[in-house]
């Protein structure tokens, strides 16, 4: 399997509640009065119409609860750890290289302050966050694109070791890593298991999203969005 192995219902119950309601119970004197025609019995309240079924949908399933990450694995209450989402493609200018594990931080954070500061002399609208996107990885190393989500596709394509192009799209499961890049081992092993439990196949192509800019933040409290994309 991929994923940079080397490194690393609702059942409703309805209750029904009948109420009786009591006849009064006849008086009896000592003495027995006179005979007299008989009283005409009380009316019988109408029995109480049963409430009706709340309506169902037939196309309506079970909610499953969403899958949360394994003990040892940092997150947050919300965080998306399994979560199926569709990814939909973007324009975006990108330096594509190749980099080792011992040194994928600084590989990684060296290519996106190249990509930031051409967006920023180029004036282009971002729209988005910071991303590599794994296109083959090894026991060594790996090939990436470092990547910018634009807005719009540049006017004016880049040239030299900076180019344009379109994010992946379609189905992906996501994932929430919380904790230093040296960390990702355990969320990517605990990845992997997770789609071996699933019997999910990848379609080799792995995206990491930076919520916290690995440029600028402290390396040791990222929060990075794990995209798989699978078949």
């Amino acid at each position: 399997m991929f994923l940079r192995i080397a490194r690393f219902g609702v059942i409703a119950v309805a209750f029904i509640v009948t109420v009786a309601l009591a006849l009064p119970q006849p008086s009896y004197a000592e003495s027995p009065p006179p005979a007299a025609a008989p009283a005409k019995p009380p009316a019988t309240a109408p029995a109480a119409a049963p409430s009706p079924a709340p309506a169902t949908n037939p196309d309506s399933k079970p909610t499953e609860p969403a899958p949360v990450a394994p003990e040892g694995i940092t997150t947050k209450p919300g965080d998306a750890f399994g979560e199926d989402v569709t990814l939909t493609a973007k324009p975006i200018v990108y330096i594509k290289g190749s980099g080792t594990w011992d040194k994928a931080f600084v590989t990684i954070s060296g290519a996106l302050k190249k990509v930031e500061a051409y967006v920023a002399k180029a004036g282009l609208k971002t729209d988005g966050q910071p991303m590599t996107i794994f296109l083959a990885t090894d026991d060594l190393g790996f090939d990436y694109e470092a990547a910018i989500p634009l807005a719009e596709t540049p006017k004016d394509p880049p040239h030299g070791e900076i180019a344009a192009g379109q994010s992946p799209d379609g189905r992906a499961l996501k994932f929430v890593h919380r904790g230093s890049y040296e960390s990702l081992d355990d969320t990517y092993e605990a990845i992997t298991n997770y789609l071996d439990d699933k019997r999910l196949e990848s379609k080799n192509v792995l995206i990491e999203q930076y919520v916290t800019d690995p440029v600028t933040a402290d390396q040791k409290n990222l929060v990075i969005n794990i995209f798989v994309l699978v078949n």
